[in-house]
């Protein structure tokens, strides 16, 4: 069998050499085919066959006196109704599911179904407020796109007349580079093997958060130096008002300095410390100026006068000690932020073969960069 699978691999290789040969003008392509078409069905029956023998060696059969892996009945569905049941109801385990009559503290681990054990405790971070709410493009890095601050305007005319032309400027341009978020986390071999399941869906899930973490931290006040450019960095755009204490004027004003052109769409941002400080406070008619409302989606939709509010770690918080100048929260429509994405997010597992550690790496490709400004709003601490 083996003899006429070598047979068949080098009337390919004859093949392939007669098709490479420019010079030979007497070829039967149609016979060609036909006899490829052949040797490929023969090859397949050949491997095929040979893969059910090469399967048939690792059975068990009457003559094998090895003695079969026994299965860990402790991880089984039956194991884990009998736990239940001891659990809740006081049942005795059944006999198969003990040892012996006497359980000594050393046992009671094996009382837990593995599946139970098998589980990480974990702090629990905030993300994924900010992210989803910019602008995602593909573009290619360095193209440059052009933007323009000037609109033409209509003007009403008499019958039969004309208007002025009107020149639409490109005032200026944006370009995106590419920048490089990596996170890689490794831990020994041994550990990957001990509690395999728990850890492989616990790293990846560590890792996307940091790597959202990591995007929005940039949204926010990225340096735009290896990094995406935040919202905050350039502390010349956006309205600024100072505060020096949180009130309801504080929000008229903020509300005031908001172009009307952005009324919609533009959100709060700030920390759920600072924004619990307007929870109390009502207008000049006892309305409440700050609400929370309880939806059906089973999360807290919070409200100050009408627009919503996004909770973040990204920023200070309001108080006494926060330095003068510190922004504290701000008004922005976040479509007006742009992040492009040349390589989305892809993951890579490997082993490193000095210290045979599992290495999961996750890495990004991508820019982003205020468009607009004119929805932003900043509040800061007032002072010297």
């Amino acid at each position: 069998m083996n003899k006429r699978l070598e047979e068949i691999l080098q009337r390919k290789e004859e093949i392939r050499s007669l098709l490479a040969d420019e010079t030979n003008k007497n070829i039967n392509f149609d016979e060609i085919e036909k006899e490829l078409r052949e040797l490929d069905e023969e090859e397949k029956e050949i491997r095929r066959r040979q893969t059910i023998i090469d399967g048939m060696g690792t059975m068990t059969t009457r003559t094998n006196t090895a003695k079969p892996v026994k299965a860990n009945i402790y991880d089984s569905e039956e194991y884990r109704q009998a736990f239940m049941n001891y659990v809740c109801r006081g049942e005795r385990l059944p006999k198969e599911f003990r040892s012996d009559e006497v359980t000594a503290t050393t046992d009671i681990g094996a009382l837990v179904p593995p599946v139970t054990l098998n589980k990480i405790i974990e702090k629990i971070e905030a993300y994924g407020m900010i992210l989803p709410l910019v602008t995602r493009t593909s573009y290619k890095t360095g193209m440059v796109i052009p933007t323009a601050s000037v609109k033409p305007t209509a003007t009403w005319v008499a019958e039969g007349a004309g208007s002025d032309k009107q020149k639409k400027a490109l005032s200026g341009t944006i370009t995106f580079g590419h920048f490089k978020l990596r996170c890689a986390v490794a831990v020994t071999l041994e550990t990957e093997n001990m509690v395999y399941s728990a850890f492989e869906t616990t790293l990846v899930k560590n890792i996307v958060e940091a790597m959202a973490k990591a995007l929005e931290m940039a949204i926010i006040s990225g340096t735009g130096s290896g990094q995406p450019t935040g919202i905050l960095t350039d502390d010349s755009k956006g309205a600024k008002l100072k505060v020096s204490a949180l009130d309801y004027q504080t929000l008229i004003n903020a509300e005031a300095e908001l172009p009307m052109e952005y009324e919609n769409g533009a959100v709060w941002v700030m920390t759920k410390k600072t924004f619990m400080q307007f929870i109390g406070m009502v207008d000049k008619n006892g309305q409440p100026i700050a609400r929370v409302n309880y939806g059906i989606g089973g999360k807290p939709e919070r409200i100050l006068l009408g627009r919503t509010v996004k909770l973040t770690n990204y920023i200070d918080t309001f108080n006494e000690s926060l330095g003068a100048g510190k922004v504290f929260a701000f008004l922005y429509n976040f479509a007006d932020y742009t992040l492009n994405t040349n390589f989305q997010i892809g993951i890579k597992t490997y082993e490193d073969n000095d210290t045979d550690d599992i290495i999961r790496k996750m890495i990004m490709v991508c820019d982003g960069k205020p468009i607009i400004y004119d929805s932003l709003v900043k509040l800061v601490k007032a002072g010297e």
